[in-house]
């Protein structure tokens, strides 16, 4: 019951995703809103994806993307320099001329203001973002454009990361989302971006290794920001070559010894696999292995050779054979990587759904009958 009640706590990328744009859409309907709707509090640990999820809603709608980092700021950076005025009856303000300006030329008319480690920042720059945040103005020099929707993100105390207070103030206007990990969507968002395939392949063996706070913080930790630099560093490994070693060193250093060994043991036991893709080819007859992580890293590799090759059409047949010998659930797998990519290779997937051998496994890839055009 307790662990039922902690997930129910907690939304998942694609849920915040969705409510942020459901709170966007609703503005851009109707600009009254924009005062109305609460501004968005994205609660999670280091590592887990919250300025990527604001900023990859920014790009998937084409609107504007302004990333206040407030721990690195001043107060003067929020509220704005002071100064005299002429006739020295006072002072006047001097507002940041990052801040989006109704009809100022090159300002996006639609966007998004993230004030990012919201909980790092001390009560002073807390303070000066209250108005910007809570209002939407500052004083009477700026307002914020009907337009933009302002969200803010902050770490928690227990993630052992700076995290001061938040007012009470502060927090009762705002709308709070806990994020969680979700293995299968990060796989599913890696696949789509292109992360290397070993790493897909052991976040699916292992989900519980995609973020483990239970480590040394002061080195490196899983997370989902540190398994993407495991990627990046695998294919720099690829492209460049490096001594076997110093691969594993990289990869220790950034999610530490524990899981760097689990890690490195997976990438061992794929190396003893047959050459997937030869078998794709059909220069050697298919086979699918015993050993359950063996399963997982021929299975996760599949959609990234497809869409690695530049006549994929050849390698159809010898993917059909190795289909035939799968279990439906490993080639329900396999098809929905290639549904997840098939934005990276126009025509891959409607070629495959085209190609002769197709209705022959369409009940074994889909999972029931259904029209390929539905």
């Amino acid at each position: 019951m307790t662990t039922e009640i902690s997930k129910l706590k907690t939304c998942d990328v694609s849920e915040a995703k969705d409510i942020l744009s459901l709170h966007l859409n609703a503005i851009w309907a109707n600009p009254e809103m924009a005062s109305k709707l609460p501004p968005m509090m994205l609660w999670g640990p280091p590592g887990i994806g919250k300025s990527t999820l604001v900023k990859s809603v920014t790009e998937e709608e084409g609107i504007g993307f302004i990333d206040v980092r407030l721990a690195q700021r001043e107060p003067v950076d929020i509220r704005g320099l002071p100064v005299p005025r002429e006739d020295r009856q006072g002072i006047d303000w001097i507002v940041a001329s990052e801040w989006p300006r109704e009809g100022v030329e090159g300002t996006p008319e639609r966007g998004i203001i993230l004030f990012d480690e919201l909980t790092a920042a001390d009560a002073t720059l807390q303070v000066a973002a209250y108005e910007f945040i809570l209002d939407r103005r500052l004083g009477e020099l700026y307002t914020v454009p009907n337009g933009w929707y302002i969200v803010a993100a902050g770490n928690r105390s227990t993630d052992n990361a700076v995290a001061r207070t938040m007012s009470s103030a502060l927090a009762n206007r705002f709308m709070h989302l806990d994020l969680g990990a979700s293995a299968g969507e990060w796989c599913d968002w890696a696949t789509a971006n292109k992360h290397h395939p070993d790493v897909i392949g052991f976040i699916r063996y292992r989900p519980d290794l995609l973020l483990d706070m239970s480590t040394h913080h002061e080195r490196g930790w899983p997370s989902p920001r540190s398994w993407s630099r495991v990627s990046d560093e695998l294919h720099l490994y690829e492209e460049v070559g490096m001594p076997e070693r110093s691969i594993g060193l990289i990869v220790d250093g950034l999610v530490g010894i524990g899981a760097g060994i689990e890690f490195q043991a997976f990438r061992e036991s794929k190396s003893l696999l047959p050459d997937l893709k030869a078998m794709l080819r059909g220069d050697i007859e298919p086979q699918f292995p015993d050993r359950m992580d063996q399963q997982w890293a021929l299975t996760t590799s599949i959609a990234a050779i497809l869409i690695g090759e530049d006549e994929p059409e050849e390698m159809f047949n010898g993917l059909f054979d190795l289909f035939s010998i799968m279990t439906p659930t490993w080639v329900q797998l396999a098809w929905h990587d290639i549904e997840n990519v098939s934005d990276m290779r126009e025509g891959l997937y409607e070629a495959l759904c085209e190609f002769s051998r197709f209705e022959e496994l369409a009940d074994k890839i889909l999972g029931a009958t259904k029209e390929i055009n539905a």
